[in-house]
């Protein structure tokens, strides 16, 4: 929960929330502990799509705590998540960062990742 705040800011969910959708998602979640500290999290899920051959992947998050970065946790969170979408048959990944989050963007090129140019567009449909 901590570390969702430091990523995400105010977030209404509950403990329980969280505990739930780590033990009925699909999505992939690995931690880096540094000292014995919860230091860093990342995410990521595959997907198949009727409009590709190969099974589509995409790095939800990747957060490292400010006085846990230059460490390399980011990229052992990387590499540990890429090992399992290559294990699920996952040929590509894609990433959706902020623009000008130039922390993130530079650890992901130096994970060999390459920015392409894409729009990304977002919209609020309100309560069901």
């Amino acid at each position: 929960m901590r570390l969702n705040r430091e990523f995400n800011g105010v977030v209404d969910i509950t403990a329980e929330e969280v505990s739930r959708s780590l033990r009925l998602g699909p999505e992939l979640v690995a931690v880096a502990i540094l000292d014995g500290v919860l230091s860093g999290f990342a995410c990521a899920q595959s997907f198949t799509s009727f409009c590709y051959r190969e099974r589509q992947a995409e790095i939800t998050e990747l957060f490292v705590m400010e006085t846990a970065r230059g460490q390399g946790l980011a990229r052992e969170l990387l590499l540990l998540l890429e090992e399992h979408l290559r294990r699920q048959g996952v040929q590509s990944i894609k990433v959706i960062t902020g623009g000008s989050n130039d922390a993130a963007l530079k650890t992901y090129v130096r994970s060999g990742y390459t920015r392409k140019e894409h729009a990304v567009l977002y919209k609020e449909l309100g309560s069901v």
